[in-house]
C-alpha cells in the first residue's frame, strides 16, 4: 500500500485473527446495545457530537467492557496485562490491531465502533483513528486520504436501500465498508470499489471483524473498476458528493466541476442495472440562477430506468462552505488561510451562478416501460426509516398505475395504508370542516389533502367493492351524477396510490 502518512493498519490476511478478536468483543458485550448501556443516552449522544468527555467520564473503571471502549472507540493506551485479560493480546499485536506504547501499555491501530445490523446482528466498523465519532476534523495533515467510519450519511443511505434478495450488488466508493456490509447479508455476490486504496483495506477489515463474507474489493474511480460484461441488481453509493473548489479531501470531495461526479455516477449506473434492478445514492445538486433544480434532476437520469428523487435539504452557499470548512476542522486553524479557503468557495459559486445546494435522495429502478416514471420532490420532513420496503412499494405502485387506465382503476380494489389517520381541520362548532386531511403515521408520514369524496372514499377502502361501486354509493349520498363524479375522481384516486395512502388489494 502506498505510504499515506497515517498508521499502519491490521493485515487483512489473518481471518482467524479477526475471529477470536470478535468473540472477545462479544464476549466483553462490546456492542451497540452494551455500549448505550454502559455509557448512557446522553454520552452515547454525545460521541455524535465529536464529545468524547462524557464517554471517559464513565469508562474510568477497568472492567472488560470500560477497557474496549477507552482502547477501540476513545483512543486511549491501555496497560498490557489489563487488556490481555480481555483480548487475545499478543495475536492483536502480531496482526497490527494493536501496538505498543511507552512502557508497558498498548493502544488500537484503528478505531472500531459497534453497529447494530437491521435485524439485530453485532457487527464493527473499523475507520482511522479519530474517525469513529464526529467525523474527521482537525484529525491532522493527511486527512485527505483518512478513512471514516459511520456517519449520519452512511446510515441514511443504509436506511433507503432496498433489502429484497439479489445475486449481485455493487458498492461503489465503499470507505470503511458499511455499505458492503448490509449488502452482504442479502447479495450471493458484493464488489465494493474504492479509489483510496486505504478505504479498501478498511472496508476488508471491518467484513471480517463483523463476521460477514468477503466482498470482491477493487482500486479505482467510479465505475471505472467495473468489468464491461458486468450489470448488478443493486447499485449504492454515498459518494464524495461535497461541491468544493478542488479536491482536497478524497473522502468527501467529488474532483469534478460542481456536481459533475453525481450527475455522472446516476447517468452511467442506468447500463448497469439488470432489469428491475435499483441504483441508490446519496447526492448534492446545484440550483443554479435560471433554472428550475427538478429540471437539472430529471436531465441525470438515464434512460430506461423510472426515478424517484427526494431533495431533503437545502443550503444557501455561506451556510454549505461553512459546513465543509468546519467539517475539515478549518475553523480551528489560521484565521487568515480560513479566510482564503472560505472566499476561495463563494468565487467558485459565483462563476457558475450557483444561488443553492441540494441534498436528497436518488433512486433509479431499471425497466423496460415505454415511459419511465421521473418523480422529483422536495420533502424536508421526517420520515421513518428505514426506508427501503417504502422506496420498493413506490415502484411497485408505479409498476401498478402505469398498466391501469382510468377505466381499469374503477373496477379495481383498493385498500387503506395501514397506519393512515384523517384529520378534519375547521372552526370550533361549525358544521362542516374547512379541508380533511389524511396523514401517514409510518414511512414517508405524508400528509395530504382531500375533498369531501376522497376521504369518504378512502375511508370505506377495505378491499371488498371496487372503486367504481364505492363512487356510485357516494354520489348518492350526496346527490350527485355518478357519472360526472367517476369521470372527475380517477386522479385523486391515482394520487392517493401513488403517495401510499391506498394499496391495491389484489
Amino acid at each position: 500500500m502506498t505510504d499515506t502518512g497515517l498508521a499502519p493498519l491490521p493485515a487483512t490476511d489473518r481471518p482467524d485473527t479477526a475471529a477470536r478478536l470478535r468473540e472477545a468483543l462479544l464476549a466483553a458485550s462490546f456492542t451497540a446495545d452494551g455500549l448505550l448501556d454502559l455509557l448512557g443516552a446522553p454520552a452515547y449522544a454525545a460521541l455524535a457530537r465529536s464529545e468524547t468527555v462524557p464517554a471517559l467520564r464513565a469508562t474510568r473503571g477497568d472492567t472488560p467492557l470500560q477497557t474496549l471502549v477507552r482502547l477501540f472507540l476513545l483512543q486511549q493506551p491501555a496497560p498490557y496485562a489489563q487488556v490481555a485479560r480481555v483480548l487475545p493480546a499478543d495475536e492483536a499485536l502480531d496482526a497490527g490491531w494493536l501496538t505498543r506504547v511507552g512502557g508497558d501499555e498498548v493502544a488500537a491501530t484503528v478505531d472500531v465502533r459497534p453497529y447494530g445490523g437491521p435485524d439485530g446482528e453485532d457487527w464493527f466498523i473499523v475507520s482511522d483513528l479519530g474517525c469513529a465519532v464526529g467525523g474527521a476534523g482537525g484529525i491532522g495533515q493527511h486527512a485527505e486520504q483518512v478513512v471514516l467510519g459511520v456517519g449520519g450519511a452512511s446510515t441514511t443511505l443504509a436506511g433507503i436501500t432496498v433489502r429484497t434478495p439479489v445475486g449481485s450488488a455493487l458498492d461503489l466508493g465503499t470507505g470503511s465498508g458499511i455499505q458492503a456490509l448490509h449488502a452482504a447479508q442479502h447479495a450471493t455476490r458484493v464488489t465494493a470499489t474504492d479509489v483510496n486504496p486505504r478505504a479498501l483495506h478498511i472496508a476488508a477489515l471491518t467484513l471480517a471483524l463483523s463476521g460477514a463474507p468477503a466482498a470482491d474489493l477493487r482500486e479505482g474511480s467510479l465505475f471505472t473498476p467495473v468489468r464491461d460484461d458486468e450489470t448488478f441488481d443493486l447499485i449504492v453509493s454515498n459518494p464524495p458528493f461535497v461541491i468544493s473548489p478542488g479536491a482536497r479531501l478524497t473522502y468527501r470531495d467529488g474532483g469534478m466541476s460542481g456536481d459533475d461526479l453525481c450527475r455522472s455516477l446516476v447517468q452511467q449506473s442506468g447500463d448497469l442495472l439488470n432489469e428491475g434492478g435499483f441504483a441508490q445514492f446519496l447526492a448534492n445538486w446545484q440550483h443554479v440562477e435560471g433554472e428550475e433544480w427538478q429540471d437539472r434532476l430529471r436531465s441525470w437520469v438515464p434512460r430506461g430506468c423510472d426515478a424517484w428523487i427526494v431533495q431533503r435539504e437545502v443550503q444557501d452557499v455561506t451556510q454549505y462552505a461553512e459546513l465543509w470548512l468546519r467539517d475539515a476542522g478549518d475553523h480551528r486553524g489560521d484565521p487568515a488561510e480560513y479566510q482564503t479557503r472560505y472566499d476561495a468557495w463563494l468565487d467558485e459559486f459565483e462563476a457558475r451562478k450557483v444561488r443553492g445546494i441540494g441534498f436528497g435522495w436518488i433512486t433509479l429502478r431499471r425497466t423496460g416501460a415505454a415511459e419511465p416514471s421521473v418523480v422529483v420532490e422536495e420533502w424536508p420532513h421526517p420520515v421513518e426509516q428505514p426506508l427501503g420496503e417504502a422506496i420498493r412499494a413506490h415502484f411497485d405502485r408505479v409498476d401498478y398505475l402505469r398498466s391501469y387506465d382510468d377505466a381499469a382503476l374503477l373496477e379495481g380494489h383498493f385498500r387503506l395504508t395501514a397506519e393512515v389517520v384523517q384529520e378534519q381541520v375547521g372552526l370550533p362548532g361549525a358544521e362542516d370542516p374547512e379541508h380533511v386531511v389524511l396523514r401517514q403515521h409510518r414511512g414517508m408520514r405524508r400528509a395530504t389533502k382531500v375533498d369531501t369524496v376522497g376521504a369518504g372514499f378512502a375511508g370505506v377502502c377495505d378491499g371488498s367493492l371496487s372503486a367504481g361501486r364505492i363512487l356510485d354509493a357516494i354520489a348518492q349520498l350526496v346527490g350527485e351524477d355518478p357519472v360526472l363524479l367517476r369521470d372527475r375522481t380517477p386522479a385523486q384516486i391515482r394520487l392517493l396510490v401513488e403517495q401510499g395512502f391506498l394499496e391495491p388489494a389484489l
